[in-house]
């Protein structure tokens, strides 16, 4: 296919993947049998490639059944049952816990101890892991809000303390902050920490730019990503010849006719090595 192919270099691993993936790799390397706590990034092929150097994904209830043996734990974060379960099976961590995600599980510990009568509030996807994580630092009592309307349901006579998972959009948050501030009923407190990963709240302009450039735009990532789904929303936003692909084998080539430049970009979950197979595809087609 006679086309320009533009791979964007934002796009990608961040550090805390990045990091992930390098410990696996340095153990397997050493044993080639590991056990990994969840899926170690939201990407099948990924995933796939590090199941056949010896990587197994196992669910919390296979790991409380381990005793004995190693385990990694992935950049989004655990609550401190995981721990205890480790301490109490004999299980070694390898714990590849993002710093940004540690920092901020740190924090909602610290206020939720601090100021037991108040209100945790973390703006999150219920049930991703780093939201699991971030709720078992305030055993189980903080309130996750998953759209910015979710919070006219909170207690505004009561302090409120507001938190972040670090992959949500920057601008619903502000949303969430404002919505509080006006609302809040003195002698109630709020108290606002902004702990949005810059590193990937800031792809998304740079990508809109990237989008708006190209005649179509492919979006590499899982399924299962939610960073993804958002940069993906995103991209459309600029661009609607935008489409979302999680390996080369789901790729239309129709979409491409008549297409002279396109955009090949992805998630913080997305390898480069599969942004680059989707590129061979299309270039060999």
């Amino acid at each position: 296919m006679n086309i320009q192919i533009e791979i964007d270099a934002a796009s990608g691993f961040c550090f805390g993947v990045t990091t992930a993936i390098s410990k696996a790799e340095e153990e397997l390397a050493r044993s080639h049998n590991l056990y990994c706590l969840g899926d170690i990034v939201h990407n099948g092929m990924e995933v796939e490639r590090l199941r056949r150097m010896g990587l197994q994904t196992i669910d919390h209830d296979q790991f409380s059944k381990l005793q004995n043996v190693k385990v990694l734990l992935r950049a989004h974060g655990e609550p401190p049952e995981t721990y205890e379960t480790a301490r109490r099976n004999h299980i070694e961590i390898i714990d590849a816990t993002c710093p940004v995600v540690l920092q901020l599980q740190k924090r909602i510990k610290r206020e939720h101890e601090a100021k037991g009568d108040a209100q945790i509030v973390i703006f999150g996807k219920p049930g991703h892991a780093e939201v699991l994580g971030l709720v078992g630092q305030t055993a189980g009592q903080a309130i996750v809000l998953d759209q910015p309307e979710d919070a006219s349901h909170l207690d505004f006579s009561r302090d409120i303390r507001l938190f972040s998972q670090t992959t949500k959009p920057l601008s619903q948050f502000k949303e969430i902050e404002q919505y509080i501030m006006q609302h809040i009923q003195p002698p109630a407190t709020f108290r606002c920490f902004d702990t949005i990963c810059r590193q990937v709240s800031g792809r998304q302009p740079r990508l809109l730019e990237f989008a708006a450039r190209h005649d179509a735009i492919l979006f590499v990532c899982g399924k299962k990503s939610s960073n993804g789904s958002v940069l993906f929303q995103a991209c459309r936003s600029v661009n609607p010849h935008s489409f979302f692909v999680e390996s080369p084998e789901g790729i239309d080539f129709a979409w491409f006719q008549g297409v002279q430049t396109l955009g090949i970009c992805g998630a913080t979950s997305t390898p480069k090595w599969l942004m680059e197979q989707c590129r061979r595809a299309i270039l060999e087609a």
